[in-house]
């Protein structure tokens, strides 16, 4: 299949270069990257001065995407990114260079920016991304390695920054977009935005909905985006947005070694018990950007996140009300002095969250009918009624030199985390739990520009990543409060690498870290505790070593080539968790042993793809994407196949898929419009997308088998 791809290659080439055919010199558009600012270190610097690993997903790259609905399509290009999409719609785990892996769902480590509001909540967790349309995303950067000295302890994997596009520049227009696919998928997305004044304006709503590739896997999901720019002066600029999103998803669950002999089927759990998850969410927020002259500028940011939350499983019906304001305000000062720049910031973060949240036990219905309803039987026993508070503050200082072809960065923060908890069905009534962290995190970068091939870049950073309210949760010792046991994971990193351009036809970014992490997370199993099982624990220290490289080439004016090759060596170093707690004696499961792999962290991951244009209208797009083999546990006896090989088996084979696109883009009258097809995984290869060490052995979710879509999409 690779020789066939390559074939056409050659082949196309060939036949524009003897045809000579017609291309617009707008239709295959090359960024100069090198010129782009970024702004995910929370200073403005250029793409090509950056003093770090860093991608940034352009619109070329955003408008390949044949669903626009989950991150993986977006982040296809970013090297050293793992993405796990559990059920062929939104719901995802993502870790950056195995950090945040073993995250039962949601991220964490990682920090995620939406039009400059953060996501992640005063832990340092964002549950989902559900308010992102990736469909109305213009562009992505990716500070890739620890950064908590930016952002504290949700970036200590590194910084997702997304930016949604603006309203046209005329008063008035808009976009009108239908996507339909295979499983039943279908994509619905109406936009109107536009120019008036001072007033820049976009408001968009799209409903998706989908039968899922596997049993008991539907899903559908509502969102409205406002988003508003105010130009107020010169000097004043201000932003809104508002986001409303409502989330159904299915949970087939994982399967486990003797369920394989069907891979579209659900856990045998998921249908009596009508799994689901439900969140219904509204984000308000107001940024604005105060000039008073040259050398001084203040930003100030402020949103308030409010949501509802349902989660039925197999052991209890889980309801949350949550609500999540937040703040946060940076100075910066500018001072020139003949050949060099000066930028010196200081400024706070801080976020609040109260989360109300009781559980219900579960019962099944055998009889039950497959539907998309919301369904599920719940007994009278209250397993939990309980409210969590937590806050967190965050102090900054920046700074950031040029000279010439020199740029240096550096920052330090410190964070203060609070959790408290509060059980209202304890036999003492409203006994609270706390437990607090706080962490100072630097991080120190250099760029130095030799010539365009040779940008070359060093840098050293911390990682601080608190346990999430999830974990901290879920108590081993008792049937409430806090696992006051959970410290946070710390890391260390040394990163150095190499941005180049040749001319306008090739830019690249090689880079190699190595990087020292304490304290990981793991998932364990305790017995005995009934509705209660599964718990959170400090697996012990962890080396990662690895190299990142992404590259593009622009063949000829109409063929271009991106490519991005993750290499991982990811292995524990050390057990140092305790196997007996002193509140309450048992063993947990088997902590990891020196030498192990760390789980889902395959050694070689490969995406490739070339983008051909005939003439003005036709784009070609083909693609393909490899993972070698990964292991799946934790536990030591997992791992040298210790327990019962019916239910365990440590290693899964990895998969190459191939995948295609073809569009069709012109114009009649003032409207633009494109139809496009795509076919993913169109060999229909059978594969295990992802795992995870489940203690139970539930480990496998396998991915989907060929899929097609097909859109229009009508800019007016």
């Amino acid at each position: 299949m690779k020789k066939v791809i390559f074939f056409i290659m050659i082949s196309l080439a060939i036949n524009n270069l003897l045809l000579g055919q017609d291309i617009d010199a707008d239709s295959m558009i090359v960024l100069e990257l090198k010129e782009i600012v970024v702004t995910a270190n929370r200073l403005p610097v250029t793409y090509k001065s950056n003093p770090g690993a860093l991608s940034v997903v352009t619109p070329d790259q955003l408008r390949t995407m044949p669903k626009t609905i989950a991150i993986e399509e977006a982040l296809r290009l970013v090297p050293g990114v793992r993405i796990d999409n559990q059920h062929d719609a939104e719901r995802v785990h993502v870790s950056i260079r195995g950090q945040g892996i073993l995250t039962e769902r949601g991220l964490r480590g990682i920090g995620i920016m939406l039009d400059g509001i953060p996501v992640n909540d005063p832990s340092g967790f964002a549950p989902d991304l559900y308010d992102v349309d990736w469909f109305t995303v213009e562009r992505i950067e990716v500070l890739r390695g620890p950064v908590a000295g930016l952002y504290g302890g949700s970036s200590s994997a590194g910084v997702i920054n997304i930016s949604t596009m603006d309203g046209a520049t005329k008063p008035f227009g808009g976009i009108v977009s239908q996507s339909i696919g295979s499983n039943g998928f279908r994509k619905s997305f109406l936009q109107l935005d536009g120019l008036k004044n001072i007033v820049n304006y976009r408001l968009s709503y799209s409903r998706t909905d989908g039968d899922g590739y596997r049993d008991h896997q539907a899903y559908w999901s509502n969102k409205l985006y406002e988003k508003i720019n105010l130009l107020l002066s010169s000097s004043l600029s201000v932003k809104q947005v508002y986001s409303h999103i409502d989330y159904f998803q299915q949970n087939p669950e994982g399967l486990n070694l003797g369920q394989f002999n069907n891979l579209r089927q659900a856990n045998p759990d998921a249908r009596p018990f009508n799994e689901y998850q439900k969140t219904n969410r509204n984000t308000f927020g107001l940024s604005s950007i105060f000039k008073p002259s040259n050398t001084h500028d203040i930003e100030a940011t402020g949103y308030i996140r409010s949501w509802n939350y349902k989660e039925t499983s197999n052991k209890s019906a889980e309801y949350r009300d949550v609500t999540n304001p937040g703040f946060s305000a940076q100075y910066n000062v500018h001072l020139k002095t003949g050949r060099i720049n000066n930028t010196f910031s200081v400024g706070a973060d801080a976020k609040w969250q109260d989360i109300k949240m009781y559980k219900l036990q579960s019962a099944a219905d055998p009889d039950r009918s497959e539907s998309t309803d919301e369904s599920n039987i719940e007994t009278d026993s209250l397993m939990a009624n309980q409210i969590i508070s937590q806050q967190s503050t965050g102090l900054f200082a920046l700074y950031k030199l040029e000279l010439d072809k020199l740029v240096l960065m550096g920052n330090i923060r410190y964070d203060d985390m609070d959790n408290t908890l509060t059980d209202k069905i304890s036999a003492a009534r409203n006994v609270k739990t706390s437990k607090d962290f706080s962490k100072t995190s630097i991080r120190i970068g250099v760029n130095y520009a030799f010539a365009d091939p040779f940008n070359v870049y060093a840098n050293w950073s911390q990682g601080f990543i608190p346990p999430s309210t999830e974990e901290l949760a879920s108590n081993p010792v008792g049937y409430s409060g806090f696992n006051t046991h959970l410290t946070p994971a710390t890391s260390n990193c040394i990163e150095i690498g190499n941005r180049g351009f040749i001319g306008d036809k090739i830019n690249f970014e090689v880079t190699g870290f190595f990087m020292k992490t304490k304290n990981d997370f793991f998932r364990f199993k305790q017995s005995g505790r009934g509705n209660q099982e599964v718990f959170y624990g400090n697996a012990g220290n962890s080396e990662r070593f690895g190299i990142e490289i992404f590259a593009s080439y622009q063949i000829l004016y109409n063929l271009i080539c991106q490519v991005a090759y993750t290499y991982s060596d990811f292995k524990y170093t050390t057990a140092t968790i305790d196997t007996v707690y002193t509140d309450t004696a048992y063993v947990l499961t088997t902590p990891p042993l020196k030498g192990q792999w760390l789980p889902n962290s395959p050694r070689h991951q490969l995406y490739a793809e070339i983008n051909y244009q005939f003439g003005k209208h036709l784009k070609i797009n083909l693609g393909t994407e490899y993972q070698s083999k990964w292991a799946i546990y934790t536990d030591a006896k997992a791992y040298a196949g210790e327990l019962d090989p019916d239910i365990y088996q440590n290693w899964q084979d990895g998969f190459n898929l191939y995948n295609a696109q073809i569009s069709y883009h012109n114009k009649i009258m003032n409207m633009d419009y494109e139809f496009s097809l795509s076919v993913r995984n169109f060999t229909g290869e059978d594969y295990i997308a992802f795992t995870e060490p489940d203690p139970d052995g539930n480990s496998y979710q396998p991915g989907p088998a060929r899929e097609i879509f097909g859109g229009i999409k009508i800019r007016f």
